[in-house]
């Protein structure tokens, strides 16, 4: 699909549109048919509506024309959308409107009174510049909403070529304001872009057979053979690049109208802003950062970083052409980098909110690969897991904005800020990332100027950033070898620091539910632990097991449910007299309701079991819990017949950790994330009499890793036989039906 079909296209429906015209009995004056909206800017795609309206002159009838014009257009097949409105009509419409002024403002002539739409024409792009200082501001909000709605086409799992950000709705609303004379787009840019993402847009629809704009997983192939490309990889690739080039293009020039408009009146039309130096080259023209008159890139290679921080200090724009001569002209930097270059790179990347759009034009303007070639590694990535809301280099970006948040809890900032752009540059390796990442991060340090520890901490960072959220979220806080995993692999209080602070910016730039109330105590609580055993040599001494009061309800055989409301959660006690299988009745009690279970602790006090649960759902009531667990308890509900495994799901992988505790026998279970995981592997283990001593649950994306402390129920850890056994029961509950 090129440009030329479209206009081949246009061409059939002009004449189409032109004979039903005359057909109708078209009047040559006083009257007119127009296109309006994409069919006016000639861009028909195979399925697109035809957007037309019949134009009459103030005081014309219409009479019969009306109503015969639109037959044979209905007739040939042809979807229309379709209007009879004067041209006061149309104008009202236009200042009541912004969608339809936005339309209006490429309409086209296709049959009868030629000066009539010419008129039309030049009075709506009158008004529209006329009033364009006091509409734009809505048409900003406007925009807002819809990206704030749909998402942005550069990281959508299943991208919208028109309605998302950096898709050809944006492209048309550049076209509008490149109308209003008050701000400059860059016209090339923008109208190569368009005009590739019309191409895709074309052939989605030719896939689709049907008006679609949105790239299901499966077309990606198909679209990479009419892109004329070697697979899916790089169709995905080629259009995430697109969407981002017109986001880039569009959040710069949106930054244009506001510092417009921020002007006092009378400068708004001064053609030379007045040069300001803020640095050695580099000067503030209005709030765009340039070169100023003296610069001399081939002879200063810190000028592209000095320019790129004032930028992002002082969240203003760093000017393409700008960037793009830093780009060609600017001497290499002398490795290693001197220290002035390791200073701005940090002030950089600690500027905050200001980060974002310098980076994009660093990356749209060729700049970034003179600074950081490897970035090309992760350009345009995608997470595979589906917890990330970014691909992998825009996640990076905001773990850095998030980071710099932190910068005052560490005593080195900037191996902090270094660390979080680095963190994922293993990523697309046939290894663990991270495993990956360290030597190249190590490379990249080493390049940079930093002394051999400070490469040590980074490199250390990239290996270990997984380190704390992993363990946190699936590892018993009060076994002692939990502290010592992690303290064996981060080596100082000092790392540790930095790594709490990492952790915390790469789950914050992840998702918010990567970086939840109770994830946050985890993380933190864990961070503590290792802190004192690093800066004291011994470990935290364990929660001992709570001693509660045992209720008289229980004495006598019943169950007590104690409910606490959590900042995002409930945490539940349960009370009771001891059983084998009370926890799987327990936990088919929350998987049943579809409750998620996030952790659970259980200990013996004399004949009696204690269990905390701590669930994902706010509101739970005590005869809620009573009321479901006494239909449970007395056989009346069956969880296991209600709980059946996904046949389609991948198969569960079950293994013993030997060396995750001495005091008990972990079993790290990890399946698909759907109910009654945590029942099914209780309800195993109370077959084989092992008791939970705890459960921690993790949800990473459409997986679930689960893992359970266990002991035998006269306490102590499993023999070799017994865990071998444990695992294999619990693998074959999660594989088939429990009978």
């Amino acid at each position: 699909m090129t440009a030329t079909e479209r206009e081949e296209r246009t061409t059939e429906a002009d004449a189409l549109c032109a004979a039903a015209y005359e057909k109708a009995g078209g009047a040559d004056v006083g009257s007119a048919l127009v296109a309006v909206g994409g069919y006016g800017r000639r861009e028909l795609a195979p399925h697109s509506d035809l957007d037309v309206v019949l134009v009459l002159d103030e005081g014309v009838e219409a009479g019969e024309v009306a109503e015969k014009l639109w037959y044979p257009l209905w007739d040939s097949g042809t979807t229309i959308d379709h209007s009879v409105r004067e041209v006061p009509q149309m104008l009202a419409a236009a200042e009541a409107d912004l969608r339809v002024a936005l339309g209006l403002l490429d309409v086209r002539h296709l049959a009868g009174d030629a000066n009539l739409t010419l008129r039309l024409r030049a009075t709506v792009l009158a008004q529209w510049r006329r009033h364009a200082r006091e509409r734009l501001p809505a048409l900003r909000e406007l925009v807002r909403g819809r990206h704030e709605l749909v998402g942005e086409l550069a990281h959508m799992s299943v991208p919208d070529v028109k309605e998302a950000e950096g898709g050809l709705r944006d492209a048309t609303v550049l076209r509008a304001l490149v109308a209003t004379w008050l701000v400059d787009v860059p016209h090339t840019d923008l109208e190569r872009g368009r005009q590739a993402l019309l191409d895709v847009r074309d052939l989605v629809q030719a896939t689709a057979g049907r008006a679609s704009d949105r790239i299901h997983p499966e077309m990606w192939s198909e679209l990479a053979t009419g892109l004329g490309m070697d697979d899916a990889r790089d169709a995905q690739v080629h259009v995430r690049t697109l969407g981002r080039r017109i986001t880039h293009l569009s959040r710069l020039s949106w930054r244009r109208v506001d510092d417009f408009l921020a002007r006092p009146v009378s400068v708004r039309t001064a053609r030379t802003p007045t040069l300001f130096p803020i640095a050695p080259g580099v000067a503030l023209a209005g709030r765009e950062i340039v070169l100023d008159r003296k610069a001399k890139p081939a002879e200063d290679p810190v000028l592209l970083l000095r320019a790129a921080a004032a930028a992002a200090e002082m969240d203003a724009v760093l000017a393409p052409p700008t960037a793009a001569r830093l780009a060609r002209e600017v001497a290499d930097l002398p490795v290693p980098w001197p220290a002035e270059a390791r200073h701005q790179l940090v002030r950089l990347l600690a500027s905050g909110r200001g980060l974002l759009p310098v980076w994009e034009t660093l990356e749209e303007t060729g700049a970034l690969p003179r600074l950081l070639p490897e970035w090309e590694r992760i350009r345009l990535l995608p997470h595979a897991s589906a917890i990330h809301r970014f691909t992998v280099d825009r996640h990076v970006v905001e773990t850095c904005i998030e980071a710099s948040s932190l910068i005052r809890q560490v005593n080195r900032p900037d191996v902090l800020m270094v660390a979080a752009l680095l963190h994922d540059i293993g990523k697309g390796s046939l290894t663990e990332h991270s495993v990956a990442g360290e030597p190249i991060a190590r490379d990249i340090a080493t390049r940079m100027g930093f002394e051999p520890a400070s490469v040590d901490l980074i490199a250390g960072l990239v290996r270990w950033h997984l380190l704390l959220a992993e363990t946190a979220t699936t590892r018993d806080h009060d076994d002692p070898a939990t502290v010592e995993r992690v303290a064996s692999r981060v080596g100082s209080t000092e790392a540790l620091s930095l790594l709490t602070a990492l952790t915390e910016a790469d789950a914050k730039a992840a998702s918010p539910q990567a970086w939840s109330t109770w994830r946050t105590g985890l993380v933190l609580e864990l961070s503590r632990r290792t802190h004192t055993a690093l800066d004291t040599g011994r470990s935290l001494p364990p929660v001992a097991d709570e001693e509660v009061e045992i209720p008289r309800e229980v004495r006598n055989g019943a169950v007590h449910f104690a409910v606490e409301a959590t900042p995002d959660g409930t945490r539940v006690t349960a009370v009771a007299p001891d059983r084998v299988g009370l926890l799987a009745d327990f936990s088919g009690l929350f998987a049943l309701q579809r409750i998620p279970v996030r952790a659970a602790r259980a200990w013996a006090q004399d004949v009696y079991s204690v269990s905390v649960w701590e669930v994902a759902e706010p509101g739970l009531d005590v005869p809620y819990l009573r009321e479901r667990y006494a239909a449970i308890a007395e056989g009346r509900v069956d969880p296991a017949s209600r709980l059946r495994p996904d046949p389609k799901a991948l198969a569960p992988t079950v293994e013993v950790r030997p060396d995750a505790s001495r005091q008990a026998t972990v079993l790290e279970v990890r399946a698909a994330d759907q109910p009654g995981v945590v029942h099914r592997v209780c309800a195993a283990l109370a077959q084989l009499d092992v008791a939970v001593r705890s459960a921690h649950v993790e949800t990473l994306g459409p997986q679930a890793v689960d893992v359970f402390y266990l002991q035998e129920a006269a306490a102590g850890v499993l023999s070799e036989t017994r865990a071998a056994d444990a695992a294999h029961a619990v693998r074959a509950a999660l594989t088939v039906e429990p009978r």
